[in-house]
Parts: C-alpha cells; sequence; structure tokens
C-alpha cells in the first residue's frame, strides 16, 4: 500500500471511526468515477484529495470535529472487551500499551491491523480513559408484543411496512430524554475547562448491520437528527429512510455527524444483556438484549405460560459517561423507558393517534386467573367465560363502529363499548381459551383468536348492522356470509388483479384525457372515487355467472360519462368514449343525433359487454336530466316492467325473472342518507307491485 493511500485510509479511520470501511468504498467509487457519489461526498473527497484536510463537511461542520458516531461500536463488536455491569474509569488512567515480546507459535499467521481496524483499537484504548458507569433495567413486554401486532395488522392492511421493537424502545428513548435531558448531554474540554455540553436536538444513533458483496459485515452507526421534535409517524419513517439509505450506501457526510444518545441492539444474536464501550466523546449508549422468556420457564409449554401469566423481558442496559451523567439520572431514565413500554403516560394511545389507528391500544394489567386456585373459584371462572360472550355479541352489535370505512382517515372512531378491558379481560387472558357459543364454528377459542374473527368480521372494509333484524334465521344467515366473505377469505386470482388494476387505469385516463384536452369544460368528473368502475366491472362479471341478462343502472351526474364510457361502452374499441369526445366538440356523433341539444352528462346509453365466461349481459344506463337522484324509482320500474315482460310474454316463472333482470342504483355524495327519493325508493321494496327483487346500491 503506497504512504498516500496509508494516509487516507488513517485519517478516514480517524474521522469515521468503525464507519470508515463504508466511507472508504465511497472513496474507491469516487476515484472510478466522482458522478457514483453524491454531491457532499464529492466536495469532502476532492478536498482529501487535494492534498489538505477537509474543511467543511456535508452540514458545515468541520470535518476533523465529526462527532464519530461510528465509536458507538455496536455491543456485538464491543461486548468481549466490556463484560462488567459497572465500571468507573479515572480520566487520567493512561492508554494501554501492547505487550512487548509476544511469543508466536506454529501455525499463527499475523496480520497487521491497519486503517479502520486499527482505528477501532485504538478507540477501544481511549474508552479506558472514560469514566462510565452502566445501569441495567429488565422490562416485560407482554404490552409492547400485543400492541406492536396490532399496529403492523394495521400498516400491513394498508401497504405501510412493519413497525419493529427496534422502532418502539428507540421512541421511548426519545421520549425519556425528553423527561431526562441530562441522558443527552456531552462533555469536552471548551477553553481548556470541563464542560457540560447540553444538546437541544435528540440525535439518535442506531446501529445497522450491513452486508458487503464479498459476505462480509459492516456495522453502520448514522443518526436520526431532532426526534425530540418529530411524532411517532415522522420518526417511523426517519429511521426507515435512514436504514434504506444504509442499505442503498446513499448514506451522505451529515447522517453520521451530531449524534447525542445511541441505541445498538445485540439482541438480535441472543444476547441477553450487554455492556457496550462508550467511547471518548459520546454521553450515552443504550443497549437491548434478547426479548426471551427468563431462562427459568425456558422449558414451559406455551398454555402453562399463559396460565400462569409470565411475560418474555428485555433487558435494557445504559451505559453513560459519569462525568456529566449519574448513577440516580441513569436509573430514573430506564425507569421512565419502563413506563412507556408497559403502555404508561399514554405511550401507545399517541402511537395509535399518530398511526390514524381506531382501535384502543391494550393496557398493562395485574393478571388474576380463577383457574389457577381450583373448585373454590369456579364461580369467578364462570363470569370471566359469561364476559367473554359478552364481549362476542357487543361486536356484534356495535362492531361496525370500528370498521375501516373513511379512505382518508379524516376521522378517528373509539368505541370505548368494545375494549375488553371493560369484560374483566386482560393482555394475560389473551392466550387462553374459553367457549365461544359457535363463533367461527368452534365451540372452543382463545381470547387472541375470537378478537381476530370479530375484528375480521365486523371491523373491516365493510360495516355490518344486523342485530336489530327479528328473524333468527336471518341472522343466522348474515354471520355465515360474514363468516365466508370477510373471515375465511382467499386471496384474488392473480388474473382477477389484473383486470382489476386495467379498468382502474381506464378510469383514470379516461379523467385525465378529458382535463387536459378539454380544460375548464363541465364533466362532473369521477376523480377520487375511480375504483367505482372496477367495482362495476366485477360486478356485472359476476351477474353473468349468476345468470343475469340484462342491468338496468341509475345514478347521477357524477362519474356518469366514465361509467358510459368504460362500463355501458367498450374501452377497447372505443365507441362509447367517441360518442362522448363529439359532444365535447360541440357537436352531435351521428350515430346519437338525440344528444344535440342536452348537456353530456344527462345521457344515458345501452350496451352489450361480453364477460370473461362468455356470456352476453346487457347494460342500460337510464337517462337523468338532474343531479339529484330522481332516477332511482325511474330504474326500478324499468326493471320491474322487463321482469314483468319476461313472466307474461315468454312464460317465465318469477323467480326466473327476477333472477335474469338486475336492478344497480349509484349514490353519489351524501345522497343516500341525504335525499328523500331514495328512502321512497327503498320502500317500494315491500310493496308486491313494485318490488324488484334486488337492488344493488
Amino acid at each position: 500500500m503506497s504512504e498516500k493511500a496509508t494516509n487516507l485510509s488513517e485519517y478516514i479511520a480517524e474521522n469515521f471511526g468503525a464507519n470508515a470501511s463504508y466511507v472508504e468504498g465511497l472513496l474507491n467509487r469516487y476515484q472510478t468515477d466522482p458522478n457514483l457519489v453524491d454531491e457532499s461526498w464529492r466536495t469532502f473527497f476532492g478536498e482529501l484529495l487535494n492534498g489538505g484536510s477537509p474543511t467543511e463537511s456535508g452540514n458545515g461542520q468541520s470535518a476533523a470535529q465529526t462527532p464519530a458516531p461510528t465509536e458507538r461500536v455496536s455491543a456485538d463488536k464491543s461486548n468481549d472487551a466490556a463484560t462488567r455491569t459497572e465500571t468507573a474509569k479515572t480520566a487520567q488512567m493512561p492508554i494501554a500499551k501492547a505487550q512487548p515480546g509476544v511469543s508466536i507459535g506454529e501455525g499463527i499467521e499475523v496480520k497487521a491491523l491497519v486503517g479502520a481496524s486499527k482505528k477501532i483499537v485504538e478507540n477501544m484504548e481511549l474508552s479506558l480513559t472514560v469514566p462510565t458507569a452502566t445501569s441495567v433495567r429488565s422490562i416485560p413486554v407482554k404490552v409492547l408484543e400485543e400492541n406492536r401486532r396490532i399496529i403492523n395488522d394495521h400498516l400491513q392492511s394498508s401497504g405501510r411496512g412493519k413497525v419493529s421493537f427496534t422502532h418502539l424502545i428507540a421512541w421511548a428513548i426519545i421520549k425519556a430524554v425528553k423527561d431526562y435531558p441530562q441522558m443527552n448531554n456531552g462533555y469536552g474540554l471548551i477553553d481548556e475547562k470541563p464542560s457540560r455540553l447540553q444538546n437541544e436536538s435528540v440525535n439518535l444513533g442506531i446501529a445497522i448491520d450491513i452486508e458487503k458483496k464479498d459476505g462480509s459485515r459492516n456495522l453502520l452507526v448514522p443518526s436520526i437528527k431532532g426526534g425530540n421534535r418529530m411524532n411517532f409517524a415522522e420518526f417511523f419513517a426517519a429511521y426507515n429512510e435512514t436504514v434504506k439509505k444504509a442499505r442503498d450506501g446513499k448514506l451522505e457526510i451529515a447522517d453520521f455527524q451530531g449524534t447525542t444518545i445511541s441505541l445498538t441492539n445485540p439482541g438480535t444474536l441472543g444476547t441477553v444483556s450487554s455492556n457496550p464501550r462508550l467511547m471518548a466523546g459520546q454521553s450515552a449508549i443504550i443497549a437491548t438484549g434478547a426479548i426471551e422468556y427468563p431462562a427459568e420457564y425456558q422449558a414451559m409449554t406455551a398454555a402453562a405460560l399463559s396460565q400462569l401469566g409470565i411475560s418474555k423481558i428485555v433487558t435494557l442496559t445504559s451505559t453513560y459517561d459519569h462525568r456529566v451523567i449519574q448513577g440516580a439520572e441513569s436509573g430514573l431514565f430506564l425507569a421512565k423507558i419502563h413506563q412507556f413500554l408497559i403502555g404508561q403516560h399514554g405511550f401507545y394511545d399517541e402511537i395509535f393517534g399518530d398511526l390514524e389507528i381506531n382501535y384502543s391500544p391494550l393496557r398493562w394489567a395485574q393478571d388474576y386467573n380463577p383457574s389457577l386456585f381450583g373448585g373454590d373459584h369456579l364461580r369467578e371462572q364462570t363470569i370471566k367465560q359469561a364476559k367473554v360472550l359478552e364481549l362476542i355479541n357487543a361486536y356484534r352489535i356495535r362492531g361496525h363502529l370500528l370498521a375501516d370505512i373513511d379512505p382518508l382517515n379524516m376521522t378517528s372512531y373509539h368505541a370505548a363499548e368494545l375494549d375488553m378491558e371493560n369484560f374483566g379481560l386482560t393482555i394475560w387472558d389473551l392466550d387462553r381459551e374459553f367457549i365461544t357459543g359457535g363463533l367461527h364454528g368452534k365451540e372452543v377459542l382463545s381470547l387472541r383468536e375470537i378478537l381476530w374473527v370479530l375484528l375480521r368480521a365486523y371491523c373491516g372494509k365493510v360495516g355490518i348492522e344486523y342485530r336489530h333484524i327479528q328473524s333468527k334465521e336471518e341472522k343466522q344467515w348474515i354471520r355465515e356470509q360474514v363468516r365466508v366473505q370477510f373471515v375465511d377469505t382467499e386471496p384474488l386470482p392473480a388474473e382477477t388483479k389484473k383486470e382489476l388494476l386495467r379498468k382502474l387505469i381506464e378510469a383514470e385516463q379516461f379523467e385525465q384525457f378529458l382535463h387536459k384536452k378539454y380544460l375548464g369544460q363541465k364533466r362532473f368528473s369521477l376523480e377520487g372515487c375511480e375504483t367505482v368502475i372496477p367495482m362495476l366491472d366485477q360486478l356485472v362479471e359476476g351477474a353473468s355467472v349468476r345468470g343475469v341478462e340484462e342491468i338496468f343502472m341509475g345514478m347521477a351526474h357524477r362519474g356518469r360519462l366514465n361509467v358510459l364510457s368504460n362500463i355501458v361502452g367498450d374501452a377497447e374499441t372505443g365507441d362509447m368514449a367517441e360518442r362522448i369526445f363529439t359532444v365535447f366538440e360541440g357537436t352531435s356523433h351521428p350515430s346519437f343525433p338525440a344528444d344535440e341539444g342536452d348537456v353530456k352528462y344527462h345521457q344515458g346509453a345501452i350496451g352489450n359487454k361480453k364477460t370473461k365466461a362468455g356470456k352476453d349481459v346487457k347494460i342500460q344506463l337510464s337517462c337523468n336530466p338532474s343531479h339529484l337522484e330522481f332516477v332511482n324509482p325511474v330504474v326500478e320500474g324499468m326493471a320491474r316492467a322487463r321482469q314483468d315482460e319476461l313472466r307474461n310474454v315468454q312464460q317465465k316463472t318469477r323467480e326466473e325473472a327476477v333472477d335474469k333482470i338486475l336492478p344497480v342504483l349509484i349514490h353519489g355524495d351524501a345522497a343516500f342518507a341525504g335525499q328523500g327519493v331514495v328512502m321512497e325508493t327503498l320502500q317500494l321494496s315491500n310493496l308486491h307491485g313494485y318490488r324488484t327483487g334486488c337492488t344493488f346500491h
């Protein structure tokens, strides 16, 4: 290795510590092609290679003064050098010297430590000059684990990723620092005077293990800036963005600067407790151990653990600079994290609110399991069983209040009467089995499984309210349909997904074309509700399979042109689109002379659709010269007239006629609740002279 290259490696190692190998990789890319690295690194390497130390780094700080968050070595690299739980080192301790005269036996290959490895050795020895101490605390994670499961179910349903235990523990650290800002203080010599450096911003360093192309591992410790000024949703996004930049090799100089407190996670390797080294210039490093049951309980079955109410635990250690942080402060800091992770101070309520989750978080509670105390407590066990049945009934009655039916998440709903705490149930009951009364076709389920079924059935994307119905048979039929449609669901076939996407693209492209081509012309677009097109398309496909031959549709202005083009007409041939575009041009299509003299969004049409099943379905969209829904009873009348014609002319039975004709009414905005004609038309369904057998709304 040339002297210049050696000097560069040493300079990078000195300023970037354990991150040095990452920076050297960027330097190699820069030397191959400067455009392979971003502008901040180009400036840094340009000054470095031109013979001088870079005077400015990515955020305007001196590179030589950059706090080396990479010195906050993850416990998996430093634990062997520090296994004490309490240490206190004097600042005047000399740096350890390697012992001379080490004998080298046969078969031993000697490799000098250079670059980043050499700097790590120096940092380890220099760390002996920092007076440190370590606080240790074990925390039950039952509430953390259960609420994380709820959060991830919500996030994954909307394609927003997953929250890890580290996300939540890191957020608890940031919130605890707000109460104990001493844990964010640094130490330094200012004008040769020992000084406490009080940081306003909480910049959390996170240890990220990166696998290189050659299979070796590299530990990076970038930091999330200003965590104390974020809510959880913002922190979650910033955390994921930092990890993504690290994985993609796109970290900038600023990402390594200004770290005030670090988090490392040796627990991923099974380490229960860790005492990571605190490098010079740092204030504190928090390490998390493995999330496991206490060792003395690890041979017990899951059922036994549940009956006894035993939780997994995580051990947190806080290693801090004793010159600016006292032991009591570190202990209280860990106690505050403990309180947050078991749900005190509204910790999970705030997270659920930031992520727009309508459910209440699960709460920490003392466990009382009557079954452990024998026959004398049978009555209490019976009461708890009755409470579970009450909970099931409550979801059937009020579960629709938690249905996720607002795509914009503008309003957060909370039905306190569905909280299991109101029924005397706690997180410790989740894995205990109870009689269900036939829920989901099972006589016995765990409380966790019971809640899963109820949430899927009544609190999903469709709200179902049916307990007011008097007929026992009708209620049982609805419950069975709910089970089939919302609980025991099967994923959509890939071909169906592609068809849904195709119709969605057709709907969106149609609106975008009209907006750009005929800017300013009134058209009552479907923008924001384009999913109605693939929905109607699937309705037509499903109806044809069930024997429907004709569909009568009614709707107001909004979206009418899109329905005409992509449902009544054929989007591939553009037969109906040509008619619509002609009207936009100010004339009428030769095949539709009646269009002249009327506005385009009043028009109706008749079309024929060839379904995937190879069947023909006639679709008629009724004209509606009103932005209201006066067309509703007209459509019902058209459908009833056609059914009567089938019965009287073609000698079909009433059931056959009803099965072949389907009315569909599309309601806009608040019309379903706000326009009297809608309710009046619904009431007609009870009259023998007006009923049509079925109407889709």
